[in-house]
């Protein structure tokens, strides 16, 4: 059967991707801008976009702190373990809601979904005190449990659409070679979903390298803060100091944009073929 021809986009459609293009990286470009002005320009009343004066001097200031690195380390390290831990529980409770029927499943798929529904606030009071009976304030293993916490549901609803795709015939070919269950989903099942194990884990790492509330909340004295939180400190009683957080937000943008064009191949395709089954 002939297929329907796919008619051409309208010039209006580009005009339209062009401005919502525009007003997304607008406010990105302001404060990489801000970044290179000096203070007296940026607090001054006259508005402008681009520098009238060129510095770096932002950039040293910020990177001339030693609590800066102390808080790039804390969170690349609190990032990293929540990537793992939250790959490793995703990927094998989809699985398990994949492949197997037991009483109650539906309703914990219902619950996953549900929990994803509700902003990262309300969980803040009851996990500040369940740390605090199981004496995991102001600790970096707290804080990446809250974290796991944040992304399981988006994890595991996104890895449980790509093992439904994979054919359970592999598996059943495989087990009457004598591979064990666990070596199946080890070595079949996982590198046929390396898509969507790129995109819960990057899922994973911005939830982690982004999120403030919880680390505010959950973590005290400089030495234990995470850049977010760290970046509050150029906020001071009677002004902000703009010109060095426009700095420092541009720096902690880096890890991100990097993760992102290292995985960008699979994170493409994990997006697209995510939600599709069969």
């Amino acid at each position: 059967m002939e297929q329907p021809a796919i008619g051409r986009p309208s010039p209006w459609s580009y005009v339209i991707l062009v401005i919502a293009g525009l007003i997304d990286v607008f406010p990105v470009f302001w404060i990489f801008s801000t970044s290179l002005k000096p203070a007296a320009e940026v607090l001054s009343p006259e508005l402008s976009i681009l520098p009238q004066t060129l510095t770096f001097e932002n950039y040293q200031t910020v990177l001339a702190g030693g609590t800066f690195w102390v808080w790039m380390l804390n969170s690349v390290l609190v990032a990293l373990f929540t990537t793992v831990i939250g790959i490793i529980l995703a990927s094998t409770t989809a699985y398990a809601m994949s492949r197997f029927a037991f009483w109650g499943k539906r309703p914990v798929l219902f619950f996953f979904l549900v929990a994803q529904m509700f902003p990262g606030a309300i969980l803040i009071v009851p996990l500040y005190n369940l740390m605090k009976e199981m004496g995991l304030l102001n600790t970096f293993t707290g804080l990446i449990i809250a974290y796991s916490t944040l992304s399981l549901p988006f994890c595991v609803w996104m890895l449980k659409g790509f093992f439904d795709a994979i054919p359970t015939s592999l598996e059943e070919a495989a087990m009457i070679d004598g591979m064990s269950a666990f070596g199946t989903f080890l070595r079949i099942i996982l590198p046929l979903s390396l898509p969507g194990l790129a995109v819960t884990g990057f899922f994973s790492f911005i939830t982690a390298w982004n999120e403030f509330m919880f680390a505010l909340t959950f973590m005290t004295g400089e030495n234990h803060y995470t850049l977010p939180v760290g970046l509050r400190t150029y906020v001071f009683e009677f002004n902000t100091a703009w010109h060095l957080m426009a700095a420092g937000a541009m720096i902690v943008t880096l890890p991100v944009l990097v993760v992102f064009l290292v995985a960008q191949r699979f994170l493409i395709s994990g997006l697209t073929a995510g939600g599709v089954k069969g």
